[in-house]
């Protein structure tokens, strides 16, 4: 069996030329089936891990994931606010420990904006429980003393650089529209988080206090006419917010979430909904599974391509090789040497191609991972092959063995005289 591997690379190295570009596109098609999977993987993770140990989501009445989506993920935009007086009464409930409120809708620079308590620094942790760290510096106080501080995700930091006491402007909405900056407001940068691969790291934290401040001299969305209330006169006003976006629930125990949430959904104060994170997240992936099953299929189609351009070379090239074969049987090969041989060659051929797709699969991950991690705070993990990645690998190796006992099949019935006769 050696000696035939070694007389099929010998033959395959002899037509390496065409060979080569087969293991190309096959290492290419091998590179998109292992980059989706571990993209795939590894988006699923950072969803799930985007927020731990909360064990309700409360927001206005919509649906779970449009709620996740702008509550935790920032993506989007709430439906309506909720009272915080509903807050202060889910919060009253004897099965809740704590809850941090949210309030969303401005921005910095393409950056969302989150106004919350102190305690979210305290009660947020996201991957297996792990708590917010701060890289530099302290939360925001919360008190009209530190009123305009505020504490930037990791990757604000580094895009923007910015480091501690820098001046900021926060402005209204996506700050799209002139005149849409809170200028008369600046904010000064008191801590920056440590990276943490969820929304976190790409959004602005200041005090709900602070929210309200810049908003004084707004109504509908754009400045009063006339009015302008100064940074230090703001501290004179009621700060204390009547609504926020969304809020984060914990429990004093497991059991009764689903006695909460039904507290929640049928509170007769307003129209609000509670929703447990992971449910939520499993519906969204399903509402996705269609497009990842669809680019999973057009990844195997592109496999499939690959394995026909390597049964079309090998029967192409068996006309020009009839003598070359019929002198290895008149030599002693059989047959069965025959076939064996043309789906060594095609094994050979199809291992070198996915070692290429693992190689530069590994190599994308490492050097687009960082750029990924940066602009869409997507943690790609640059690990061993896991077990859906290894059933692939083995799926391409097994069609690309099945692809090269067509063209051995056709050589193994071809006779002696056949590859001896002359040409006419």
């Amino acid at each position: 069996m050696t000696a035939l591997l070694k007389l099929a690379a010998a033959s395959g190295w002899n037509r390496r030329g065409t060979l080569a570009l087969v293991a190309l596109s096959i290492a290419l098609a091998t590179l998109l089936l292992l980059a989706f999977e571990r993209v795939r993987l590894d988006v699923r993770d950072n969803f799930s891990q985007a927020v731990s140990g909360t064990d309700l989501v409360v927001g206005a009445r919509t649906g779970p994931v449009q709620l996740m989506l702008y509550a935790v993920f920032r993506l989007g935009g709430a439906t309506n606010n909720i009272r915080i007086d509903s807050l202060r009464a889910i919060e009253s409930h004897r099965a809740v420990a704590w809850v941090v409120p949210l309030s969303l809708g401005d921005s910095h620079r393409g950056f969302p904006v989150l106004g919350t308590t102190k305690d979210y620094f305290q009660r947020f942790h996201y991957g297996d429980r792990q708590p917010l760290q701060f890289a530099h510096g302290v939360p925001f106080s919360g008190d009209l003393d530190g009123l305009y501080g505020a504490v930037l995700g990791a990757e604000v930091a580094q895009r923007l650089h910015y480091r501690l006491g820098e001046r900021l402007v926060l402005a209204h909405g996506a700050g799209t529209l002139p005149g849409s900056e809170h200028a008369d407001k600046p904010f000064s940068v008191v801590g920056i988080l440590a990276p943490t691969g969820t929304p976190v790291d790409r959004t602005v934290h200041i005090s709900l206090q602070a929210l309200e401040a810049i908003h004084l001299d707004w109504s509908a969305g754009v400045p009063m006419k006339g009015l302008s209330i100064p940074a230090e006169q703001a501290r004179k006003f009621d700060l204390e917010p009547k609504q926020v976006t969304a809020a984060l629930v914990g429990l004093k125990g497991r059991a009764a979430v689903f006695n909460v949430q039904r507290f929640v959904n049928g509170y007769e104060g307003e129209p609000l909904m509670a929703v447990l994170p992971g449910v939520a997240l499993d519906e969204l992936w399903n509402v996705v599974g269609v497009g990842e099953t669809l680019l999973l299929a057009l990844s195997g189609l592109v496999a499939l391509v690959s394995l026909a351009g390597l049964v079309a070379t090998v029967l192409a090239g068996l006309n020009e090789r009839r003598r070359e074969l019929a002198v290895l049987r008149a030599v002693g090969a059989g047959p069965r040497h025959v076939l064996l041989l043309l789906a060594a060659e095609g094994l050979l051929v199809t291992l070198a191609g996915v070692a290429l797709g693992v190689i530069a699969c590994w190599t994308s991950i490492a050097l687009a991972g960082p750029w990924v991690q940066s602009h869409y705070g997507i943690t790609l993990n640059l690990s061993a092959p896991s077990a859906s990645q290894w059933q692939m690998l083995g799926a391409v190796l097994g069609a690309g063995i099945a692809a090269s006992l067509v063209p051995g099949w056709r050589a193994y019935r071809m006779s002696l005289a056949d590859g001896l006769a002359p040409r006419s």
